[in-house]
């Protein structure tokens, strides 16, 4: 009985929680979290602060809240692999977080240019404030830093094979975003990049969310192994489950009603929320079923 207890009463455990290490690691996370908000201001032609206050522009405010938790899950990502020293460690979080911030700030471009190619997303989210194309560039962060956490948080061998390892995996993590782009919009029956253009943000929440979900089926491949064809491999798995997934949806829980009806036509963002919270789950599901 008192080993029992014993577990339940060990100091070293509490100790941990004091060391002055963790507080420098925070400090920097802390720092480059705020350098990244400057990254964001220099490759966008407009300024996040006069947007988000003087214009309460809130279609920019979704947008924003993803890279913000992009940024924390790259930088957690960082600090979750290994380091030598304290030096090694500060130095490995500052270089590979900025590189990975930066990645963040590319996929921004790929979203605007590839995937959404139809109208601009500058246009829609700072002269028409449009909630739905924020969300689904808010997904389109979050899915692409689940992809880099996974990149920048492996092993480091050398510095040579992490920056080789960090821009291929990179290159073909974007392309199967733009390929599940174009999957997804053939399934659906209706026009995706027409409803987000004309400020429908249940089309938007639901699309930004599946991102996500994408972007976790990505993180896993990459977590466990450097194989291309093992990534590809998983990444058509996963594309097919999440569009299961949705026919699931649209005939088990909404059986009276059309999930693309509700979307596109009567613009419910719940449904939307709902489908969305479907794929999260099953790319979730899918990753802990083969871990």
């Amino acid at each position: 009985m008192q080993e029992l207890l014993n577990r339940f009463l060990i100091l070293e455990d509490a100790y941990a929680y004091f060391d002055w290490r963790s507080l420098v690691f925070l400090a920097e996370a802390l720092l480059i979290l705020w350098i990244g908000k400057f990254i964001n201001n220099w490759f966008t032609p407009y300024n996040v602060d006069e947007e988000l206050t003087h214009k309460d522009n809130k279609a920019l405010a979704i947008s924003y809240a993803g890279y913000l938790v992009g940024q924390a899950l790259i930088v957690l990502g960082v600090m979750m692999g290994p380091s030598s020293s304290l030096v090694d460690g500060l130095i490995g979080v500052a270089v590979w977080s900025l590189v990975g911030i930066v990645l963040l700030n590319i996929s921004r471009v790929v979203n605007d240019r590839i995937i959404l190619k139809n109208f601009s997303n500058r246009k829609e989210i700072i002269e028409d404030k449009n909630a739905g194309v924020g969300a689904a560039q808010c997904g389109g962060y979050i899915g692409t830093a689940l992809l880099i956490q996974a990149i920048v948080a492996g092993e480091q061998i050398s510095w040579l094979d992490s920056v080789v390892g960090v821009v291929i995996f990179f290159v073909i993590g974007q392309f199967s975003f733009v390929i599940f782009s174009l999957i997804y919009a053939k399934v659906i029956r209706y026009d995706l990049h027409g409803e987000m253009e004309r400020d429908n943000a249940a089309a938007g929440l639901s699309f930004g969310l599946t991102l996500i979900a994408v972007g976790l089926i990505l993180s896993k491949s990459i977590s466990v192994s450097a194989s291309i064809p093992a990534f590809f491999a998983w990444f058509l798995i996963g594309l097919a489950l999440i569009l299961v997934a949705r026919f699931l949806i649209d005939r088990l829980l909404m059986p009276s009603h059309r999930l693309d009806d509700e979307i596109a036509q009567d613009q419910n963002w719940g449904v939307a929320l709902v489908e969305g919270a479907g794929a999260v789950m099953i790319a979730a599901l899918l990753n802990a079923s083969f871990a």
